[in-house]
């Protein structure tokens, strides 16, 4: 698949990056269930517990990010991969990997060039108010000024490798979902989302867990949009003044 359009694909092996700080509890959970044909990198992300020992000894490979940050581990993660179709997922037992088939399979049918994972509150998950209606307003300032049909900025999402790389992501905290769906709307990827259980997740969120750490993350993706459109802004700028024009 030459890059996003109609193409059906055929992959044998699928990469699954999971981005990880301190989630020694959680991996055995997520790891033994990972579908055939996955293949999980367990990103350490500056851990001070046993998660990469505990990741290796399950089969994983890992691989190691010492600078802090989710999109820094998301992004090391996506070049260290080598298959040619890439899941994204958190490792701390909140979503199931068995449902990774939900967001590959569109990519692989080629009827979407990214698809997102849209959560579904299950009993008992810890998805707070303060972090649903943060996540739900970006959602929607996302769709009125790109068209993009997002309802969820999840971390569950699949997409080609080599297409990822090549929007060029740089942000390297927080802002780093956002930023992918923003590029992958403005070079014309067909975005889709398919719906998964949202579970109890193992230990406290680093994120949602705390008022703090959601602003936090919020704080990053307006950051991001910001700087996407003052990009666009530019672009139009230079077509309507190309260089050279007196």
């Amino acid at each position: 698949m030459d890059g996003p359009g109609g193409s059906t694909v055929t992959i044998m092996e699928i990469d699954v990056v999971l981005p990880c700080l301190d989630e020694e509890s959680a991996l055995p959970w997520v790891l033994e269930r990972m579908p055939d044909g996955f293949r999980p990198i367990v990103v350490d992300n500056g851990s001070t517990d046993r998660s990469a020992a505990v990741a290796t000894g399950l089969g994983a490979r890992v691989v190691s990010e010492p600078r802090r940050g989710f999109g820094a581990a998301c992004h090391a993660g996506l070049v260290a991969a080598t298959a040619d179709l890439v899941c994204f997922m958190d490792c701390d037992a909140s979503l199931d990997p068995r449902q990774l088939p939900r967001v590959t399979e569109p990519v692989l049918a080629g009827s979407a060039d990214l698809v997102l994972g849209r959560r579904l509150l299950r009993a008992d998950a810890s998805w707070p108010l303060h972090a649903r209606l943060g996540n739900a307003v970006l959602a929607a300032r996302l769709r009125r000024r790109t068209g993009a049909p997002v309802h969820d900025l999840g971390p569950m999402r699949a997409a080609m490798r080599e297409d990822l790389l090549a929007l060029g992501l740089i942000d390297r905290r927080f802002g780093y979902p956002l930023e992918m769906v923003l590029r992958a709307s403005a070079a014309g990827w067909r975005l889709g989302e398919a719906g998964v259980d949202y579970l109890p997740r193992a230990g406290r969120s680093k994120v949602t867990g705390t008022v703090r750490g959601t602003l936090r993350a919020i704080g990053d993706m307006r950051r991001v949009m910001a700087r996407y459109h003052r990009d666009l802004a530019e672009q139009d700028r230079v077509m309507a003044w190309p260089e050279g024009t007196p």
